[in-house]
């Protein structure tokens, strides 16, 4: 029986490129949205960003672009400019990333497209938001996580700021986008009308410092580079075992109990560690204590003992170990998608789970342009009208 999708029958135009924007068109089309995926004549520009590549293929157009189809339009060209007009009539969301102003100039911006269509949900996504002082700024993810602060907290002690190993800000606003859609969707079923949903990286940065920003209000300190440590807890890092390096979570006074109990590590329950604040008044030296001690057991022998008493710890993974770790594996999180370029093709899966499940993986991520002609005559354009597009070189 085919599943009931909660987002099927919604259509969803993505122009957007290179990661936020298009993992919420992913996102929605997981969800069964149908996303046509609104492209340059060269294409989107994670297509070039190599390598990595599968078979010719960037693995970061790969991650981020199943359930979608693809049509190649110059938006240069007044006839590429109509036939978003044209697909815009009839769908629900639009996704754009371009920079501030470049839509309107192009005619494709809310204002316009609104009009046509006052039931469209329009979400802008940019660096730093469609207006104030740095609306005009370019944003890619790692100028975000500068801007926004989060360098300054990552990396050791005394160390330099380094950046986050994946693209957190992109991801973390495509996911709020995706909130921004449904959102809107829902408001629209109460008063008939779309809305523009602003959605910046730097707005969802700013989000994610979360209590270091609230800290820095209460007390006007601010959060510095502490490496794999946390500002209020101890022992909560990263420490090195014999073998490997491995992460404790003792989050209060009762699991460091049953940490120290389990290691058989009695000397330690003694009043100057028995609490957080006196383990925090006293970190250095039981810092040094702990790391002695680790560096003399196997990562496997650490996380047994403390497995077994209910005390929070893993190693320190590598990408290899996470996709194929046999939770990785049983909660399905590589979703696998049939590509006729591409035997195999496994990518991160949608994350959330339903007890009635409510998402697919129907489509490959597309070739470019792979569905133009199927696009424009599913929106009434003739066999003789699409061609003289292909000739003026509106399509590609």
């Amino acid at each position: 029986m085919k599943l009931a999708l909660p987002l099927e029958g919604i259509k969803v135009l993505d122009l957007s490129q290179a990661i936020a924007g298009p993992l919420a068109a992913q996102m929605l089309g997981d969800l069964g949205a149908e996303v046509i995926k609104i492209e340059k004549p060269d294409g989107d520009e994670t297509r070039a960003m190599v390598p990595p590549v599968w078979n010719e293929e960037s693995v970061l157009y790969l991650s981020n672009n199943r359930n979608k189809r693809s049509i190649a339009v110059d938006l240069k060209k007044p006839e590429g400019i109509r036939i978003v007009e044209r697909l815009a009539q009839n769908c629900d969301v639009i996704i754009e990333n371009f920079r501030t102003g470049t839509a309107e100039r192009l005619g494709i911006g809310y204002g316009k497209l609104s009009a046509i269509n006052p039931r469209l949900v329009y979400l802008s996504i940019s660096g730093f938001g469609r207006t104030g002082p740095e609306k005009n700024r370019g944003g890619y993810d790692i100028i975000v996580q500068a801007f926004g602060g989060l360098m300054s907290v990552t990396g050791e002690e005394g160390g330099a700021p380094v950046k986050v190993g994946t693209s957190v800000v992109d991801i973390t606003t495509g996911l709020s986008g995706v909130i921004g859609v449904l959102a809107a969707l829902m408001a629209r079923e109460q008063t008939g009308r779309g809305q523009y949903v602003d959605c910046s990286l730097l707005d969802c940065q700013v989000m994610m410092l979360n209590y270091l920003a609230t800290a820095y209000l209460a007390t006007g300190q601010t959060a510095k580079r502490l490496g794999s440590s946390h500002p209020s807890l101890f022992p909560y890092q990263a420490f090195a075992a014999k073998d490997q390096y491995l992460v404790l979570g003792v989050a209060n006074d009762s699991l460091w109990e049953k940490m120290c109990t389990a290691l058989g590590w009695e000397d330690l329950l003694v009043p100057q560690y028995s609490t957080n604040k006196s383990r925090m008044a006293h970190k250095d030296e039981l810092y040094a204590i702990l790391a002695g001690r680790l560096k003399e057991m196997t990562c496997q022998e650490v996380c047994e003992k403390l497995d077994r008493v209910g005390v929070p710890c893993s190693p320190i993974h590598t990408i290899d170990q996470v996709v194929q770790s046999p939770q990785v594996q049983e909660r399905g999180m590589l979703a696998e998608v049939a590509h006729p370029r591409i035997p195999g093709l496994k990518t991160p899966a949608f994350p959330v789970k339903f007890s009635t499940p409510m998402t697919t993986v129907e489509r490959h991520p597309p070739m470019l342009g792979e569905h133009t002609d199927e696009i424009l005559a599913e929106a009434g354009y003739t066999a003789e009208e699409i061609a003289q597009f292909r000739h003026s070189g509106a399509i590609h």
